[in-house]
């Protein structure tokens, strides 16, 4: 069972509808939520990517990121900076596409349990670093960027802040379960 489906037992085609607009929301929102940095911007994406993975499960969270995918490539200003279409095909594409991984990785472990600070924060940290491959992957064939430049420029910077917000959402999710026991009991 998963945190939604805790808290919004019926989930008929609307409900399920509405946590995945409403998670693509929040994501776009926490996006727009930037530490600047080069070449990408540092923001809040994968707290909450991490979160709704967490708290939708692997089904909903995937919907919930291909979906944002979507608004970007319909041209709405989802993505970091207000990006849309073209970062989908940008530095940070391979990033964008990890997202959507991350989110399927989160949500396979929600879906089988895992609930507690210390097996959520795991997984979060190999979420966060399962977005590399793709997010490296993109500028080294697209771009043609050498390893020691996407080691240095593409990866080095952003470990510390991408720990620190998994751990964040391990924070969250387990924190919100504990609250929904805390109210059940």
């Amino acid at each position: 069972m998963t945190l939604t489906q805790a808290l919004v037992p019926s989930q008929g085609r609307l409900a399920r509808a509405a946590l995945v607009l409403g998670a693509s929301a929040l994501i776009a929102v926490a996006a727009q939520v930037t530490v600047p940095m080069v070449p990408v911007p540092m923001t809040l994406q994968t707290l909450a990517i991490l979160t709704v993975g967490f708290a939708l499960g692997a089904r909903l969270g995937t919907a919930a990121l291909v979906t944002y995918l979507a608004e970007g490539a319909m041209g709405l200003p989802v993505f970091a900076h207000g990006g849309s279409t073209a970062a989908l095909i940008g530095p940070a594409a391979g990033f964008l596409l990890g997202f959507v991984a991350m989110a399927a990785v989160a949500g396979f472990a929600a879906d089988r349990g895992v609930r507690g600070f210390v097996g959520t924060a795991l997984v979060a940290l190999a979420a966060s670093a399962l977005i590399y491959v793709p997010g490296l992957a993109w500028p080294a064939l697209v771009m043609g960027k050498s390893v020691p430049d996407l080691m240095s420029g593409w990866m080095m910077p952003f470990l510390g802040g991408d720990a620190v917000k998994a751990l964040l959402a391990a924070l969250i999710v387990s924190g919100a379960w504990g609250a929904l026991a805390a109210r059940r009991g």
